[in-house]
């Protein structure tokens, strides 16, 4: 499972995630990760929102009938998850 860094603009600090899985719907990229590699954890869905080099920029989904359609489509993707919206 690949493990990505993430430095949110306003503060210097990174969080890591454990990348479950990516797809991309209409040319909109995203990316479901968690905080835990093994076990029951919260996971996010983050949507890309530029790209430039090697720098990518991420949102996370906070939009509900966003987060509820592409939740939908990882729990198809990833069949031994549950999902709570």
């Amino acid at each position: 499972m690949d493990k990505v860094k993430f430095v949110a603009p306003d503060k210097k600090e990174a969080a890591e995630f454990f990348c479950l899985e990516q797809t991309q719907i209409n040319n909109q990229n995203y990316l479901l990760v968690t905080e835990d590699e093994d076990g029951d954890s919260d996971a996010y869905i983050l949507k890309e929102i530029s790209s430039e080099g090697e720098d990518t920029v991420y949102e996370m989904v906070e939009e509900d009938a966003e987060l509820e359609a592409i939740g939908k489509i990882f729990s198809e993707l990833i069949e031994d998850v549950d999902f709570e919206f």
